[in-house]
């Protein structure tokens, strides 16, 4: 790959998609409401197989659960509670094809969308939830299975890099266009089962005719979330040159200014009958945390 296309915010590195982390765990949530009618704050414990928290025994206290090594340590009697077993499994589909390959500020969309599944894919497994990843590219898309804790969060980040890495080289191969859309998810009701969550990063360029369908049918027995990344500065007045999808080669002059669509102006969008989180790719990360966090709120356990 050559040294402009390793540039920071054009290539995407594993080490900031596992530091966002940190800014998932620092974010100030309110507590979790417990699954009964009231909406009083609780924690969340259960029969898991997690230890949420151990504490002195009381009576009535199921003495399956006592925990010999804290017992034998204060000579009282500890027992273990568990973390609640919540089967959240959310996949992320990021959308790497051509048209995502490009940005004229802080990083190409194709970065800024992995971002965004980053730090939405952290807060799922802190939340005990399990993640997979698409990424959709010109060729058969980049698939890992779902799995939870940090390691099955490491290998979407894998997946991520190693799918990026790919589409990257293709383009400065000068291969193929982008397929629809529509075609390209066709797969993703197949990789994650029923209630799952869907996730889809994408500037939903050339969606095909049947994207509508597509997320409607997604929607029958999955819940589809749509991140539109877009890249909200016009670039500056000038005369560009430019190559249109059947090859042909043109100058085109763009008077930036005036005209420039300011992505914040309009924080959600329907795209295809369906509300979309519209993110912009030359925002700072801090920024887009903050309106990750927003869209997505946390489900850890207070």
């Amino acid at each position: 790959m050559s040294e402009a296309l390793s540039a920071p915010g054009i290539a995407l590195r594993a080490d900031p998609l596992i530091a966002l982390r940190r800014r998932v765990l620092s974010a100030e949530t309110p507590p979790v409401l417990a699954a009964l009618p009231g909406g009083f704050a609780t924690r969340r414990k259960g029969h898991g197989l997690e230890v949420a928290d151990m504490r002195e025994y009381v009576a009535g206290d199921d003495i399956r659960h006592l925990d010999r090594g804290t017992t034998a340590r204060t000579g009282r009697l500890h027992i273990r509670e568990f973390q609640e077993e919540r089967d959240r499994v959310t996949l992320l589909v990021a959308d790497f094809r051509p048209a995502m390959l490009w940005g004229v500020r802080r990083a190409f969309r194709s970065v800024a969308a992995a971002e965004a599944l980053v730090l939405i894919g952290w807060n799922v497994i802190e939340s005990g939830g399990r993640v997979g990843m698409m990424a959709l590219g010109q060729g058969a898309p980049v698939v890992v299975p779902p799995a939870g804790r940090v390691r099955g969060m490491l290998n979407v980040i894998g997946g991520l890099v190693r799918a990026h890495e790919a589409a990257l080289a293709d383009m400065a191969a000068g291969q193929g266009g982008d397929p629809s859309l529509d075609a390209a998810l066709s797969r993703a009701d197949r990789l994650v089962p029923s209630g799952s969550e869907i996730v889809i990063a994408s500037g939903f360029d050339v969606p095909g005719p049947g994207l509508a369908d597509r997320l409607n049918a997604l929607a029958r027995r999955r819940v589809p979330r749509l991140v539109m990344i877009r890249d909200g500065q016009d670039l500056p007045r000038g005369v560009y040159p430019i190559v249109t999808r059947d090859g042909q080669r043109l100058r085109v002059a763009l008077g930036g200014g005036a005209e420039a669509k300011d992505s914040t102006a309009a924080p959600v969008q329907t795209v295809a009958g369906h509300s979309a989180l519209v993110l912009d790719a030359g925002a700072e990360i801090e920024a887009t945390a903050r309106r990750i966090a927003a869209a997505f709120p946390a489900e850890r356990a207070a």
